[in-house]
């Protein structure tokens, strides 16, 4: 019985007779509210995902996933030193997930012009592969007392690759002068940190560091940078550096080690980044109720289109079981084509965004040029299994109006 009535829907359903039929234009429009519910489902997904990625990504550019630093930092720039030996890094770098780990130095001070001057952090490290994808102009620093500005930087203080700038720092009544070359620009679109960062080599803030706090040894550095390969587990990465650190002592004895993540230092813009995970619940909720709406239109259309050949399989002795099977199936095929053309709508668009970055943002507000988008084929394949099964569920009730049509009125439809 069930292949029988599977036949039966499938001839139904692809007959020429179908093309025909006065309920075509309606199941039509219930077809179109499927295809744009799952399309918009898909458009969220992957810009929501690909601009949380983007974003988490950009704001570790500069200050990795999770921090080792000292423990009386006040959540500034200027940080204490902290010993940072051999065996520490080999340490960190052997936890799950940890693909990177280097030490840092940071501080505060000012660049000056004959016509402006800046407030700075000079970075320095050895690792370059965030500044290096995004250089805009120039090399990246190699040589001492070169550097890496942003290009915000540059227009503001009307400076150029190749030219030479004098910085200050302070500490206390101290304070020191540096002449710095710029050997290259960068832009990462991230305005509030492009416009603070100027980045060197370790070799080069080295004797800044070491000068204002008297500790000449070569590991001795502000802290220690972990980058990670899954967002998704940054506490529990963080948990373990933390227990392998709490109990740990600098050169002189001291336990001076703290662990902070990168939402610890940016609370705002991660309190933020979640709140669009809020907006794409609320979306996927509405459009399953429209997709639903329409398919049960459709679902209905279909039977009121079919109460004569309804009437005539139960006379010929079909149960109600076996009619609703034959309109259940046509109603999936409804479903499928729906399904099929959302997602391949939804990621042509998707697929065009991506490469041509057409839709653009204001950085200077979004933190990126244009609308990011990646292709999270787990979340989508959720999407289309949950779109499917809710839709399939939401069905059975309108079938039901089927153990209500009997042959004796059928003859009196219309």
């Amino acid at each position: 019985m069930p292949n029988s009535a599977f036949k039966i829907a499938t001839r139904l359903y692809f007959s020429e007779q179908a093309e025909h039929r006065q309920s075509k234009p309606a199941v039509r429009v219930a077809l179109a509210g499927m295809i744009v519910g799952v399309l918009v489902m898909i458009l969220t997904i992957c810009i929501v995902v690909g601009f949380k990625q983007t974003v988490t990504a950009k704001v570790a550019g500069f200050g990795a996933h999770i921090q080792v630093v000292s423990f009386d930092n006040n959540n500034t720039y200027d940080l204490q030193p902290i010993e940072v030996s051999d065996s520490m890094l080999t340490q960190l770098a052997s936890f799950p997930h940890v693909v990177q780990v280097a030490p840092f130095i940071t501080k505060t001070g000012m660049i000056k012009t004959d016509s402006a001057f800046q407030g700075i952090v000079l970075k320095g490290t050895d690792y370059w592969s965030f500044f290096e994808r995004n250089l805009m102009e120039g090399v990246l620093p190699v040589e001492p007392n070169e550097v890496l500005i942003s290009r915000i930087m540059a227009n503001r203080l009307q400076l150029g690759v190749g030219q030479s700038v004098l910085a200050y720092f302070v500490d206390g009544t101290d304070y020191r002068v540096r002449r710095f070359k710029i050997v290259g620009l960068y832009d990462t679109g991230f305005a509030q940190n492009d416009e603070l960062f100027v980045v060197t080599t370790l070799s080069t803030a080295r004797p800044l560091l070491s000068t204002f706090n008297s500790k000449l040894s070569t590991n001795i550095f502000s802290g220690v940078e972990v980058l990670i390969d899954d967002f998704a587990y940054l506490d529990q990465v963080a948990d373990d550096i933390y227990f392998a650190t709490v109990r740990r002592m600098d050169e002189n004895g001291y336990n001076v080690y703290f662990v902070q993540t990168l939402q610890d230092q940016n609370p705002a813009i991660f309190a933020w980044l979640d709140l669009l995970d809020m907006n794409v619940i609320v979306i996927i909720i509405l459009m399953l109720l429209v997709a639903g709406f329409n398919i049960v239109s459709g679902l209905i259309i279909l039977i009121l289109d079919g109460v004569q050949l309804i009437g005539t399989l139960k006379a010929l002795g079909a149960d109600n079981r076996f009619v609703r099977h034959i309109f259940l199936i046509q109603a999936s095929w409804l479903i499928a084509k729906g399904v099929l053309w959302g997602n391949i709508i939804g990621l042509a668009l998707v697929a065009l965004q991506y490469f041509t970055h057409l839709m653009p943002l204001d950085p200077a507000t979004y933190y990126v040029s244009f609308v990011p988008v990646v292709f999270p084929w787990g979340w989508l394949l959720l999407l289309n299994m949950l779109t499917i099964g809710l839709s399939l569920l939401i069905l059975l009730l309108p079938s039901m109006i089927i153990s209500h049509i009997s042959p004796a009125k059928v003859m009196h439809f219309e």
